[in-house]
């Protein structure tokens, strides 16, 4: 006999439902940076929350993208990426930073985030631990969190307005046996650039261990007041890192979404058989161009980094002027701010989320980025200065004339 239908049901009713979200991602939400972005855009705030520039990279680089979509270059490529632009990777790197890899050293992805999923992915198992520095961006979490694996933070110390290596808490997590490290210098959201003595003491402490360091160096050419120093080329290190970067950070192409591992081969062949299977190939007409400006963009990128230097150096007046402490920014598209001056007894999330109504300015909270919030980082809040000068003149104008009772009432 037919079964009967007595009425509709929830599909979601029980969590054993094929539409219950898997446990990797229930709960997950838009990122802070979608939902600050679509705030700033509903009240026509200026966005200085998310880090993307108002302003383009090469114009030739841009060209030459044009040209390689219109002459019909819009195929598959080598799963490994083009052999120009790895080239080009190699190229660069040895330049600038004085480390040596072999073109098939170099996996091209769609953007850093994805090696960042791919490198957790291939080479974390299920429920070890990743070691991160806390404050963390948010991508090393949820890439570890879709591997089952368990993020290990160990908090940035902050002194007299710089953040710097816990040595202490560090080489205690790295003695619990983790797979993996995960690094991020130039640092987002703390604009830190780790020195050598930070640099070498990690290495020193995962040497002649079985952990291997993730290096995300995507800000790499945008280091203002410490040179940035790739940690593959420090002693012992080159077998056991794999390096991150883009063309996003490096040349104003946020949404090229084209990025690259390198490695030795039985790294980035893990990271590859996980890559393989999240995208396949990269974005094929754009990797000409990003070669092109990995060969010959430096004076572009040069000029670009003491323009960005100084639109720090212009917006942490601005905030000092406003009352707000300012801690120091060595590089990156970031500054962090502490609001506590400002009397207004709120939390830095309260006052990013009021913001972009009450001041027509848009910010991101660093609770967002530490898995518990504490005082240490309660009242802070990251603020971006890759932006135009009219973006930054708008801000400037409304941060400098704001009523922040507005925000106090918000809060409370």
């Amino acid at each position: 006999m037919a079964s009967q239908h007595h009425g509709p049901t929830s599909v979601l009713a029980s969590p054993s439902s094929p539409a219950a979200p898997a446990a990797r991602v229930a709960g997950v939400g838009p990122t802070v940076f979608a939902t600050i972005t679509a705030e700033a855009v509903r009240t026509g705030a200026a966005n200085l929350g998310q880090g993307f520039p108002d302003e383009d990279g090469p114009a030739e680089m841009l060209r030459l993208a044009a040209a390689e979509i219109t002459g019909g270059n819009n195929q598959y490529g080598p799963g490994r990426g083009l052999p120009s632009l790895r080239r080009a990777v190699a190229d660069d790197r040895a330049r600038r930073l004085g480390h040596h890899v072999a073109p098939d050293d170099v996996l091209v992805t769609v953007g850093a985030t994805e090696g960042i999923a791919a490198a957790v992915l291939g080479l974390v198992d299920r429920g070890r631990e990743v070691v991160v520095l806390e404050p963390t961006y948010d991508a090393y979490s949820a890439a570890i969190r879709l591997a089952e694996a368990v993020a290990r933070p160990v908090r940035l110390l902050l002194d007299d307005g710089r953040w710097h290596l816990d040595r202490a808490r560090f080489a205690a997590a790295v003695a619990d046996g983790p797979a993996a490290v995960i690094l991020n210098s130039p640092h987002n959201p703390t604009g830190t650039v780790l020195g050598r003595d930070d640099l070498e003491f990690i290495a020193d402490t995962v040497r002649g261990t079985g952990v291997v360091v993730i290096s995300d160096e995507v800000y790499e050419r945008l280091a203002f007041d410490r040179p940035h120093i790739a940690f593959a080329t420090l002693p012992g290190m080159a077998d056991r890192t794999v390096t991150l970067s883009s063309a996003a950070k490096s040349f104003n192409v946020t949404g090229w979404k084209t990025g690259w591992a390198i490695a030795p081969p039985p790294l980035l062949d893990a990271v590859t058989a996980a890559k393989q299977f999240l995208s396949y190939v990269g974005v094929t007409p754009l990797q000409p161009a990003v070669a092109w400006a990995l060969g010959h963009a430096d004076d572009w990128s040069g000029r670009w980094g003491r323009l960005l230097r100084d639109r720090r150096d212009r917006l942490a007046a601005v905030l000092r002027a406003t009352g707000q402490d300012v801690l120091h920014s060595d590089g990156t598209y970031f500054l962090v701010s502490d609001i506590a001056p400002l009397g207004l007894g709120i939390s830095a999330e309260e006052f990013c989320r009021g913001l972009p109504e009450a001041v027509g300015v848009a910010a991101i909270p660093v609770s967002s980025f530490v898995a518990d919030v504490d005082e240490q980082v309660r009242t802070l809040v990251r603020w971006t200065f890759c932006k135009a000068d009219e973006t930054l003149d708008r801000a400037e104008e409304r941060l400098r004339t704001a009523d922040w009772t507005r925000l106090h009432k918000a809060g409370n």
